[in-house]
Order: C-alpha cells, then sequence, then structure tokens
C-alpha cells in the first residue's frame, strides 16, 4: 500500500473520530462519571492521531523529494553495460573511431544544436544497424596492422671487394649502413572459438633481404612482379576433429628452425642453412591437429621458392609436430620436388624464335629434353625452454637431387646448435655453432666443408627495439671468400656487427 493511501486512511479514521465526539456532546447533559472518562480518553486518541497525521505527511513530502532526484541519481550512478567476454578474445582493432576534433582556437565552429544533447531514440526491436557501421564494423574486425624495420652497420675483416659477405642471406654488406628489410603485416587471424573460421595475412617486405627471399631468375622465373610480398595467403578451419586448418596462397617455409623477422631469432645473422633451404612456397597446405601432443602437415606447391611454376611436377610435403610438453617442440619435415625448369622466359625473341607463346608480354620458349631430377629433403629440429632463461636448440638436415633420374646424387648435410641465455630483463646472450658438408656444390657451387661460430648480445632498449651486437667467423676447407685482392680468395671470414630492429602493433609472439 502507497504512502498516500495510508495517509488519507488515518485522516478518515481522525474524521471519524471527530463526528463521534461531537455527536456525543450534541445538547446538554447530566454529569456522568463513566461518560466523563470515555470522552476523556476519545480526546486523548483524536490528539495522538493528529500527531501521527502530520507525522505522516511529513514522511510523505521527504519520500516525494527523494523519488524525484532518483531518476537523475540512477542515470549518474548507473554502471554501464559490458557487453560478455568471449572465451578468447580478438585482438585490438588496429584501426579505431576517430575521437571528436574541436575546432581550432579563434576558428568559429557550428553552433551546438538542441538535438545534440538529446540522446538517439533507440532503434526498434528487430531493426538492423546503418549498412556503414556493419561494413566498417566487419572491415577492422580482428585486424592487426604491423610494421617492422631491420637494418644493420657490419665490418668484415678481409675488407673483401665491393663490401661483399658471402654466404650470408641478410647480411650481406660490408663497412656500410645498410637496410635489411623494412615489412608491414596486415592479418585477420581466424579465431574459431569465437566463430571466426576465416583469416587472411599479407606480409610485404622492403630493403636488401627482399632480393635474398625473392630468388633469381634461376627459381622464379618473373621475380619483380612479386618481389615485394613476401608471404600473402588465405585461411580457413574446417570444423574437423581438433581443426583443419587450410591456408592457400604464398607463405614462409617452415624448412629449418629460423625465420625471416629477426625479433623472433636467437642471432642477427642467419645460419648457412636458412640461406640454403627454402625461403617461400606457393600452393595449398594443410595442418590437422591430432591431440594437444601432435599435428601432422600436409603441403602440395609449385616448388622452392617459386610463386609461378615452371614446370608441370607438383612439389609435397609430410610434417609432424610433436609437443611433449610445453618446453619442448620437435618439428620433423620430408620435402620431395623438381626443382628443373621446363622452359625459359625471355623478354624479348631471339633471331629464329617466332610464335612463341607469351605472358604479360614475356616470351615463353621452351626447354627441349628437360632434367627432371628429384630433389628430397629430410629437415627436423627441436627447441627446448629449458628454464626461464635458458633457450637450447638443434637442427639437422640432409639434402639430396640429381639432375637426371639416371644422374647420381648431390647432397648437403649437416646442422646447428643454439643456445641463449636471459641474464637480465634488457640483457641476453645467444650463440651458435654449425657444420655444413657441401657435397657436389648444391648450396656454393662449389665441394667443400663449411663451419662457422657466431656469439651475439642482446640488449632490449625498450619493449619494441632491439640492439644486437654480434660476432662471427666462417671457416672453409678450401679458398672460397673474398680478400681485398681480386683474384686471391681466402678459407675464412670474421665479421663483427650491429644490428638494430624496430617493430610495432598488436599481433603478439612470433610473427
Amino acid at each position: 500500500m502507497s504512502l498516500k493511501r495510508i495517509a488519507a486512511g488515518a485522516g478518515i479514521s481522525l474524521l471519524c473520530a471527530s463526528l463521534a465526539v461531537g455527536q456525543s456532546s450534541q445538547g446538554p447533559a447530566p454529569s456522568h462519571p463513566a461518560r466523563d472518562r470515555e470522552a476523556a480518553r476519545m480526546n486523548e486518541r483524536i490528539t495522538q492521531l493528529s500527531h501521527e497525521v502530520d507525522e505522516l505527511k511529513t514522511l510523505v513530502h521527504q519520500l516525494q523529494e527523494q523519488l524525484a532526484t532518483q531518476p537523475a541519481m540512477a542515470a549518474r550512478t548507473a554502471p554501464a553495460a559490458s557487453p560478455p567476454v568471449p572465451a578468447a578474445s580478438p585482438p585490438i582493432p588496429a584501426v579505431s573511431p576517430p575521437a571528436p576534433v574541436a575546432p581550432a582556437a579563434g576558428v568559429a565552429g557550428p553552433a551546438p544544436s538542441a538535438a545534440a544533447n538529446v540522446p538517439p531514440a533507440p532503434a526498434p526491436a528487430g531493426a538492423a544497424p546503418p549498412a556503414s557501421a556493419g561494413v566498417i564494423a566487419d572491415l577492422v574486425h580482428g585486424f592487426t596492422v604491423n610494421a617492422l624495420l631491420d637494418g644493420y652497420y657490419e665490418y668484415n675483416t678481409n675488407d673483401p671487394i665491393g663490401r661483399v659477405n658471402y654466404l650470408r642471406a641478410f647480411d650481406v654488406s660490408s663497412n656500410s649502413f645498410s637496410l635489411s628489410q623494412a615489412d608491414l603485416i596486415v592479418e585477420s587471424a581466424p579465431d574459431p572459438a569465437n566463430g571466426k573460421r576465416e583469416g587472411v595475412r599479407i606480409d610485404l617486405q622492403y630493403g636488401q633481404a627482399t632480393s635474398t627471399l625473392q630468388g633469381s631468375p634461376v627459381n622464379e622465373l618473373r621475380p619483380e612482379v612479386y618481389r615485394d610480398i613476401f608471404q600473402a595467403y588465405g585461411t580457413y578451419v574446417f570444423p574437423l576433429g581438433g581443426g583443419l586448418t587450410v591456408d592457400f596462397g604464398k607463405w614462409a617455409s617452415s624448412l629449418g628452425i629460423e625465420g625471416n623477422y629477426n625479433k623472433d631469432q636467437l642471432n642477427y645473422s642467419r645460419s648457412f642453412w636458412f640461406d640454403y633451404l627454402p625461403f617461400y612456397h606457393m600452393g595449398v597446405r594443410a595442418k590437422y591437429q591430432i591431440n594437444d601432443q601432435v599435428a601432422v602437415n600436409l603441403w602440395i606447391t609449385n616448388g622452392t621458392d617459386q610463386t609461378e611454376a615452371f614446370n608441370n611436377y607438383k612439389d609435397q610435403l609430410l610434417g609432424l609436430v610433436i609437443t611433449p610438453t610445453p618446453a619442448v617442440s620437435w618439428t620433423v619435415n620430408f620435402y620431395n620436388g623438381q626443382e628443373h625448369p621446363d622452359v625459359v622466359y625471355l623478354q624479348s625473341p631471339g633471331p629464329g624464335q617466332t610464335g612463341l607463346p607469351n605472358e604479360q608480354g614475356t616470351y615463353i620458349l621452351p626447354i627441349a629434353n628437360p632434367p627432371t631430377g628429384k630433389l628430397d629433403i629430410l629437415d627436423s629440429y627441436v627447441s627446448w625452454q629449458a628454464t626461464k632463461v635458458l633457450t637450447l636448440a638443434a637442427e639437422a638436415d640432409y639434402v639430396r637431387e640429381r639432375l637426371y633420374t639416371y644422374s647420381p646424387f648431390q647432397s648437403v648435410t649437416g646442422g646447428a646448435l643454439y643456445g641463449a641465455y636471459q641474464l637480465t630483463p634488457k640483457i641476453a646472450l645467444a650463440a651458435r655453432a654449425e657444420y655444413l658438408a657441401d657435397v657436389g656444390g648444391l648450396y656454393t657451387g662449389v665441394t667443400q666443408y663449411l663451419k662457422e661460430g657466431t656469439f651475439t648480445l642482446d640488449y632490449r632498449l625498450a619493449g619494441d627495439f632491439l640492439m644486437r651486437g654480434e660476432f662471427r667467423r666462417d671457416q672453409s676447407n678450401r679458398h672460397y671468400f673474398l680478400s681485398d685482392t681480386l683474384g686471391i680468395l681466402e678459407s675464412s671470414q670474421q665479421t663483427v656487427g650491429l644490428g638494430l630492429v624496430w617493430w610495432f602493433g598488436q599481433k603478439q609472439g612470433v610473427w
């Protein structure tokens, strides 16, 4: 019952009591002791009810004032409604809605209208959001935009002619301030836990590393077409068992333990094996997660370091990734391919070369009796996070190839050992020891046995700025490395360098 009704009921009771008293006192009446006592009690009761009515009126007025102020107080103090947090939140979008911009000082802006202070009316039930809002939300949902800049200065004690460091993948220049690579990575990763099964990734790359990674006309018949696209692939995760992830496009090879982005490596320079094994592939790949410990990889590609196929053979890879504990990861890959072209691309036909087919202005000359010998790569590497500050890793590889199916095999065998120790949150030490036997000259063009040792000192100036000092010695059993005199070669080269790596963006973990 409301307070107003309580007060009204009390007033009616008081009125009835007053009428009763008035009726009982009408006309003269003889004095009677019992009746006098009853009248006195009635008067006392009326007085008490009057006080109660006055108190109730005061209480009603106070409560009415409080009720009048409650909506404003609720609007100021009520917490904002929060959307439910998904089990695995997507990365923060890299593109945020623009904040309102105030007019510059001295510049008259439009006067605020009354409607500006009125909240928009709620949309009718079932009404769809504006089309533009949906397009923008879909565009930025789950995307990360990331950038990396990698530069170095290195000095080769051989003082080689042309300042050229032999057998280096990225640190190719001596006594020169060099831009190794500038990268832009745009990614929308799949998130099956939240219903997002599709994804896409594009890595654009510029600098010296681009020339290394994109191969040469020996591998890539039209390298200039894809020169700046290091990776570009789309992903879909099929709801099959533990998840079947399928990628289509161009991706960085996972043959060999080392990768492209320096922030994720133990050393600044790359090993002989990184320089020799494939850098990328174009095709389709699938990964099936059998359980928490075992995953299977299957690739079908155009070839090694080939965006466009230059023969009719499709290479294949079968691989296992075994993770017995969170601290240990072991990868085993077997790759089979055919890396000999059956055509030559020409910028213009030569004498007598008429009627050649062409593709986007590039002429194609068939090779008579092209070689069809196969390539086999057996690659295995393991990493162990022994403690929070100690990382150990090892790699072993065996590669063989023949020119024709009846030709003898040429082979490259060897491996590398790695170790890294985090002295402080800002300082770390890393070392690598490596051996490579190039029998038949598959890697270097001549038969030789190579060794190298690398020592790296890391200093992290900020969370996304890494400085790396490095000493490395390369050794061969024959004279192979450049010296300061044309025609004279050395059996070793020593380099001392400083690398600087900056990176930015929301992508977490290894790029």
